[in-house]
């Protein structure tokens, strides 16, 4: 049975983030996607140059319509942008439980754009936050939910999984790739529980939708029955093809997105 995966998340209209690049993710995975779009945003591999926020009523009806009528089997939640559409996104899963939920704490673009309100933080925390199976930030991110420092190591990602485990997701997947070093290491917190990642860094610009790419194949791994760290260590392995692949593609002159199709696409000479 083909598994079926909303994604709830702002657009990117050069295709390398957001809803674009979840869709395109879920179809290289193997599972059907659909899409309740928070925000329009005009960007590209240049950076992000405006934001268009959804109302908060709308982005709960296309929610609802879909619940309606198909089964959904997991949720990927991307940029949120207002307090408003934290708090409508929240009471719409919260009476649709039982698949899971994956949280990727969009705040800030490649270029530096802010992407989430900071009134709104503190309502994906309170209310967004406890419906996840699967938190992702990266350090940034983690430090923002957590009102902290950012973290500069192992020790201190762990700690901050852990004290993100505590505001009520079931697991935290806090991302290294900000660390400065060759490595770039991910730890899962379940609880108490603690596995680590490794991940070597690859030297490329090409790194647009990154995190978008990396939650989707999450929750389109959960979608199929796998477990977070099986879901967790499929994913990496896809995310780096398609890093690896993403020299490949040639959009836009700024920071480009990965290759999504990088093992499904027939190399075209010329």
């Amino acid at each position: 049975m083909i598994r079926n995966v909303l994604s709830i998340a702002g657009s990117d209209p050069s295709g390398g983030a957001g809803i674009q690049a979840d869709l395109k993710t879920f179809s290289a995975r193997g599972v059907y996607g659909m899409a309740a779009l928070t925000a329009l945003t005009a960007q590209s591999t240049q950076g992000v140059t405006g934001v268009h926020a959804v109302p908060p009523d709308f982005v709960a009806a296309q929610i609802e319509a879909v619940f309606a009528d198909v089964r959904v089997d997991a949720v990927k939640i991307g940029m949120i942008a207002s307090a408003e559409i934290a708090l409508a996104v929240a009471e719409v899963l919260a009476r649709h439980r039982g698949m899971p939920i994956v949280l990727d704490p969009v705040m800030i673009a490649k270029g530096g754009t802010p992407l989430l309100a900071k009134e709104a933080v503190a309502a994906l925390t309170r209310h967004l936050l406890p419906l996840a199976t699967l938190l992702t930030p990266n350090l940034p991110e983690a430090a923002a939910l957590l009102g902290e420092a950012e973290a500069t190591d192992r020790a201190m990602m762990q700690q901050q999984a852990q004290r993100l485990c505590a505001l009520g997701a079931e697991a935290v997947l806090v991302k290294g790739g900000h660390l400065g070093t060759d490595e770039s290491p991910d730890v899962l917190a379940i609880g108490q529980e603690i596995h680590w990642f490794e991940g070597k860094r690859t030297t490329t610009k090409n790194t647009h939708g990154t995190g978008c790419t990396l939650s989707s194949a999450i929750a389109a791994e959960l979608a199929k029955g796998h477990s977070p760290q099986q879901a967790i260590t499929m994913a990496k392995l896809y995310l780096a093809g398609a890093v690896a692949a993403a020299g490949d593609l040639t959009v836009g002159t700024g920071h480009g997105p990965v290759h999504h199709f990088h093992d499904v696409w027939m190399p075209v000479a010329g």
